[in-house]
């Protein structure tokens, strides 16, 4: 054994597996397939105004009387709209089992989000949310077309689980696009995907 390991091609050969394994861990990091990543966001835009809380009537030497009740004050509407859904649609399975809602919101100040809603997939390297004009199609033939036309990533996915928000740009039109794929950079493939219905 000792001769052997003095042998540089012996070395040699030892030195490109061990960064052979090195390479494949880093490019796949296949423990990420058993760590779960929940991230919760309320959609922007929601003010949750919480409930007067009940005051005690002043302690007083005076007789006691029924106290009178206080009027309840009646919320001031708002001007401004609140987030108003224009598209969505659910998500569908591809290289992973994905499933969840997707939405297209606009905010009150016009600018728009991508909302995806009780998100469930795998983790995985690289994992982005793509906003597309690719159709949505079942099973491997739509694995690979997201990044046949035009798509805009909207960032790194923030958790495989939960619901998140990730905004448009603002130069970016919603109406050019059809689709938001869950993305694997690293591979090209796409985890799960939605077509977005309008007037939903």
């Amino acid at each position: 054994m000792g001769k052997l390991l003095g042998r540089p091609w012996v070395i040699g050969m030892l030195v490109v597996a061990v960064v052979g394994v090195g390479s494949g861990l880093y490019w796949f990091q296949p423990w990420k397939l058993w760590q779960d990543e929940r991230v919760d966001e309320a959609l922007p835009g929601l003010v949750v105004t919480p409930e007067p809380e009940a005051s005690a009537p002043p302690e007083t030497d005076a007789p006691s009387r029924t106290p009178t009740p206080t009027p309840t004050p009646t919320p001031t509407p708002t001007s401004e709209p609140g987030p108003q859904t224009v598209a969505g649609g659910e998500l569908i399975s591809h290289e992973h089992a994905t499933s969840g809602t997707v939405k297209l919101v606009r905010l009150a100040d016009g600018s728009h989000v991508v909302r995806l809603e009780n998100l469930d997939t795998s983790n995985g390297p690289d994992l982005r949310v793509w906003l597309t004009d690719a159709p949505v199609k079942e099973g491997r033939a739509g694995w690979h077309v997201f990044d046949d036309g035009a798509y805009v990533s909207l960032g790194k996915l923030k958790g495989n689980k939960g619901s998140q928000n990730y905004t448009l740009p603002a130069d970016v039109d919603p109406a050019d696009f059809t689709s938001v794929s869950i993305w694997c950079d690293r591979f090209d493939v796409s985890f799960g995907a939605a077509e977005l219905a309008r007037g939903v």
